[in-house]
């Protein structure tokens, strides 16, 4: 057998060859019609044609996971980031109203961990399937000396696609519309810098405490994957909704006010929709405000719509029948100040 120099720095080509025709299943259940090729290439392929689209106008997002992964690799739990990486991206896409067709991601670590990167991956597959879109390729790469041992980073990017002259976005809003906002499953992946200081270094808390007020432990509450809403698009398009804002870093206002346009303003009512307790509780244990809160954290609302007043009660029925848990929580009103959105 040829010495592998390679391997005495370090890095393992081999167990890295192992590791993607160990997870080529995985990506194999992702796909959809338009896949041209898969894993183990140089590149991949999709077929807009094959997947339906006559006149695409093609729809890209890039995300992490940010430092939510710190908390994962604390609590040595990797089934759930995988699907926070997926969602940050399709449900950007969606946002413009694009159908997410294919997924890549980028696994980046020390040292290859087979079991603990298999899990990662399964993540990355199942927030797929939940997306409705394909993953035909991505990066595994093992770099000592750039990540500390047991750490790993992840990111990852979608391409979607919509009928040219269907884009969603603050050209379609008008004064009067309603806001409707889809509930959250809880911090999602945002915020985890501050949530880290409060849990871990202030209030001196474990992965594995479990906190009497949320129910569960620090780890299930915190690592609760970030929705996917993709597969509502069609309901978006029936009720005739004319923006969508995805809530992630910068909170409530700052994210709803990328699709208020020029004279108008989007006024959200804090009580409008129900505040999942852990937000309650990260209030209590930094003392923060309403405002600072919703500066930082979605407070529950994963995804906002803005749709034609008489369509929001039909929306939200029909995004109740389909599993999700929507509230009308606002509206469109014209202003005279630069365009925001403001919770009052």
């Amino acid at each position: 057998m040829i010495p592998d120099p390679y391997k005495s720095a370090g890095v393992d080509v081999r167990a890295g060859e192992a590791f993607v025709k160990n997870i080529a299943p995985l990506a194999e259940a992702t796909s959809i019609p338009g896949v041209a090729a898969g894993l183990g290439g140089f590149a991949a392929a999709f077929d807009t044609k094959a997947a339906g689209l006559k006149d695409p106008v093609l729809v890209s997002a890039t995300d992490g996971v940010g430092t939510k992964l710190l908390v994962a690799i604390r609590a040595g739990v990797h089934t759930t980031v995988g699907i926070d990486l997926v969602a940050m991206s399709v449900n950007d896409v969606l946002t413009v109203g694009a159908r997410p067709l294919f997924f890549l991601d980028y696994f980046a670590t020390g040292k290859l961990k087979p079991e603990r990167d298999r899990e990662v991956l399964q993540g990355i597959s199942q927030g797929c399937l939940q997306a409705g879109c394909a993953l035909i390729g991505g990066e595994t790469a093992e770099m000592p000396g750039v990540y500390r041992e047991g750490d790993y980073d992840l990111a990852g990017f979608v391409v979607g696609a919509l009928e040219r002259g269907t884009e969603l976005g603050p050209r379609r809003v008008r004064e009067g519309m309603a806001l409707v906002g889809l509930a959250s499953n809880g911090l999602h992946s945002n915020g985890f810098s501050l949530v880290r200081k409060l849990v871990f270094e202030e209030a001196g808390l474990g992965p594995g405490d479990v906190v009497e007020f949320l129910g569960r432990s620090v780890a299930d509450e915190l690592l609760a994957p970030t929705r996917i809403y993709s597969k509502l698009l069609p309901l978006f398009r029936k009720h005739q909704t004319a923006a969508m804002a995805h809530i992630t870093g910068g909170g409530l206002a700052d994210n709803l006010s990328r699709v208020v346009p020029e004279g108008m303003r989007a006024v959200l009512h804090r009580d409008a929709w129900p505040r999942p307790r852990v937000f309650n509780w990260l209030k209590e244990l930094g003392g923060l405000s309403d405002d600072e809160l919703e500066a930082v954290f979605n407070c529950g609302l994963g995804l906002i719509a803005v749709v034609p007043e008489k369509k929001a009660a039909w929306l939200i029925e029909d995004l109740s029948a389909a599993g999700e848990f929507a509230y009308r929580v606002g509206e469109v009103s014209a202003s005279q100040e630069p365009p925001r959105a403001v919770v009052v």
